[in-house]
């Protein structure tokens, strides 16, 4: 089942914020098997889709917006302007916003007390979106100094635990394996991990941030797809976490965005 705008707190979009849309655009078609539609926040953004699923969008925003090359994931909310209180309220730091995106909704971009970079989204988002564990194209990974601490940032800015006796439980949180795991309905659709990161360090992958993984078929293609269209492939760090089933490889497009690539079937999950 997909998220949808009556039910904040969880991951309800991807996005990328890159300087030449048309360059992006042939870099993931050609790695990711994309292809692309401009939706409608105009000609500078358009959304990669996957067997005619949306799986990400890309703006021409970096330079506009003074912010860098990067994967950046949004994570539903009723209010825009209350999340942002949160986030303040709890050490974290705001960029931008929130800014209107009309007719959609509103957006703010901001940093945790650690420094990894995520966005916030009032408004309305794609019914067909996916994310999570199982066959859906993307899943989320939070690469922090403490997991339990990131939660309690997270859980209290996005309210993924309402405090009411009575209330229904849209989320569950879980400490599974050394990492928090929100599960919605049982499925994954983040995990929060501790490791060693280096919150000043000049390699971007050991910061502290959120990996965007993406699935593909063939991890030895797609690797290969990165470097014939001007990407590279970045080294992982020794993050000493528990122990991953998944191939996968860190990779750069020619733009600085990092994002993970996992070998998988990478089909849209049914409803």
């Amino acid at each position: 089942m997909p998220l949808s705008t009556d039910e904040p707190g969880g991951p309800c979009w991807l996005s990328l914020a890159a300087r030449d849309l048309g360059a992006a655009e042939e870099f993931y078609g050609a790695v990711l098997g994309w292809t692309f539609r401009h939706g409608p926040l105009g000609d500078g953004f358009s959304v990669g889709e996957r067997d005619g699923t949306p799986v990400a969008g890309i703006g021409a925003v970096a330079e506009r917006m003074g912010v860098a090359v990067a994967w950046t994931p949004f994570f539903a909310v009723a209010d825009a302007d209350a999340a942002v209180a949160r986030i303040r309220e709890r050490g974290g730091t705001v960029g931008v916003g929130p800014v209107a995106f009309p007719p959609r909704g509103r957006a703010a971009l901001a940093t945790d007390v650690e420094g990894a970079a995520f966005g916030v989204w009032e408004g309305r988002v794609s019914s067909r979106w996916r994310i999570g564990e199982r066959h859906a194209p993307a899943w989320l990974e939070l690469h922090t100094r403490n997991a339990f601490d990131a939660a309690l940032f997270y859980g209290g800015v996005l309210e993924w635990v309402d405090g009411r006796e009575d209330a229904p439980q849209r989320f569950e949180v879980a400490y599974e394996d050394e990492q928090v795991v929100l599960r919605r309905r049982g499925a994954a659709v983040a995990r929060l991990n501790s490791g060693p990161v280096e919150a000043a360090s000049p390699q971007p992958q050991l910061r502290p941030r959120w990996l965007i993984h993406f699935r593909v078929p063939d991890l030895e293609r797609a690797k290969a797809q990165v470097l014939a269209h001007g990407g590279a492939l970045v080294p992982e760090a020794d993050r000493g976490w528990a122990a991953v089933e998944e191939r996968r490889a860190t990779v750069r497009d020619p733009q600085g965005g990092l994002f993970t690539l996992d070998e998988g079937d990478g089909e849209p999950a049914a409803d």
